[in-house]
């Protein structure tokens, strides 16, 4: 770890971190609260949709305007500029362009195409992800700005193994950031389930992992791959996703990291509380 242990974080000059775990339990927000306190926010959601994913959802939205013969013939004159406006709080058209596979009446992608959408992001959150280090960089050289905060997204498990030791965007993270899993408890799963359920989103998962769901979710129904009720599906996935992800968040804080619990960050309410709580995750 870049911080072996609680005198070196809190003597440390430039603290560096990164923070992994379930959508929903705080990242976003203490990476809003620090950065309000003059650290740097690096999102790696925000990078996936503007560096590596910007012209894919661009263009889908170019495709969507070619089928209205008004927008076409703007577009075909350049009278029109069409591009996605994604902030740091609305990643909305990165989760439209991901999107959900079935009926396309319901707004379904072909299963193949849904795959090569995630096979995308899969490598787009890898480089972003590498990128952190860069951008660390560049908040001190650019800006003099010392402390950084990676904001990552829930599906980071799925794109590393947290078992293996020589993994290289984990050895990448780790020795530059301090990667610290926000744990969630079974309360906390259980409101993110009834969240979901009320406005199910696109998410990145495993490949193996959503062949699987895929195949069994249809076997059980016995739909066909076009009348698959996008929503009912990932919302069927989704439970199922957060038992997939948790063993693995817990290796990556074990073999990689410190974990705090989701009720503590939810008690910080300044950066001397953020650097006390992770003061207090590392040995003495």
């Amino acid at each position: 770890m870049i911080y072996s242990n609680r005198a070196e974080w809190l003597n440390a000059k430039d603290k560096r971190v990164l923070l992994f775990g379930m959508s929903g339990l705080g990242k976003t927000w203490a990476a809003n609260l620090l950065r309000e306190a003059g650290w740097f926010h690096y999102s790696v959601d925000y990078r996936i949709g503007t560096r590596y994913m910007g012209e894919f959802i661009a263009d889908n939205f170019k495709r969507e305007a070619m089928k209205n013969p008004f927008l076409a013939e703007l577009l075909l004159s350049d009278s029109v500029y069409i591009a996605s406006n994604i902030t740091f709080d609305n990643l909305a058209p990165l989760s439209s362009y991901l999107g959900k596979p079935g009926d396309p009446a319901k707004g379904g992608l072909p299963f193949d195409e849904y795959m090569h959408r995630q096979s995308q992001h899969r490598e787009a959150e890898m480089a972003a992800l590498l990128d952190s280090a860069h951008f660390a960089q560049r908040a001190r050289d650019i800006y003099g700005i010392e402390n950084f905060l990676c904001d990552t997204g829930g599906s980071i498990c799925e794109v590393v193994d947290p078992e293996d030791a020589n993994d290289p965007i984990l050895r990448a993270l780790s020795q530059n950031q301090l990667m610290v899993w926000i744990e969630g408890s079974d309360a906390h799963t259980a409101e993110l389930v009834t969240r979901f359920d009320r406005a199910p989103k696109p998410m990145y998962y495993q490949p193996d992992f959503l062949a699987r769901m895929w195949a069994q979710y249809r076997a059980e129904t016995g739909e066909p791959e076009d009348k698959v009720d996008p929503d009912t599906f990932v919302r069927w996935t989704y439970a199922q996703a957060l038992a997939h992800r948790q063993p693995r968040y817990a290796a990556m804080a074990q073999n990689w990291g410190v974990k705090i619990r989701a009720q503590d960050l939810y008690l910080v309410r300044d950066a001397k509380d953020f650097t006390s709580l992770i003061a207090d995750a590392l040995p003495k």
